[in-house]
């Protein structure tokens, strides 16, 4: 038996092969990238929990919301969150159009085409009655 002439140099120590076309694929869902989006969004200081109504869950409190679009390597996102009251809302959603777009491009290797921001709700922040 022959072996192929470079082979040896493409088998790693485990034996198996490293050629990427012989690796398979990795496909990334879009599921995967709105739920990284979502809890990038959610670390932010100024973001909070909103009462919302979730598909399959009910009303309950929430963290952002997000939805995916796009193909090949592109993503669009399009996200809803709720902020704590009074903050800088441009500020809030810049941090967070930043940090979304570097985690997601930095755990999938999509690429962030555009990401759209609404702010759905302002709500203060409840100071608890008895300290």
């Amino acid at each position: 038996m022959k072996s192929e002439p470079g082979r040896a140099d493409r088998v790693a120590s485990s034996g198996t092969s490293t050629e990427p076309e012989e690796r398979g694929t990795l496909s990334i869902s879009h599921t995967v990238v709105r739920k990284i989006a979502q809890r990038t969004a959610d670390q932010v200081d100024g973001t909070t929990r909103a009462q919302r109504r979730v598909a399959g869950l009910g009303l309950g409190t929430h963290g952002s919301s997000a939805k995916v679009a796009g193909r090949a390597d592109e993503v669009d996102l399009s996200m809803d969150l709720a902020l704590h009251y009074p903050t800088s809302i441009g500020t809030v959603t810049g941090e967070v159009r930043e940090r979304v777009t570097e985690e997601v491009e930095r755990l999938t290797a999509y690429r962030v085409r555009s990401l759209r921001v609404t702010v759905s709700a302002l709500l203060p922040e409840i100071q608890p009655r008895v300290r």
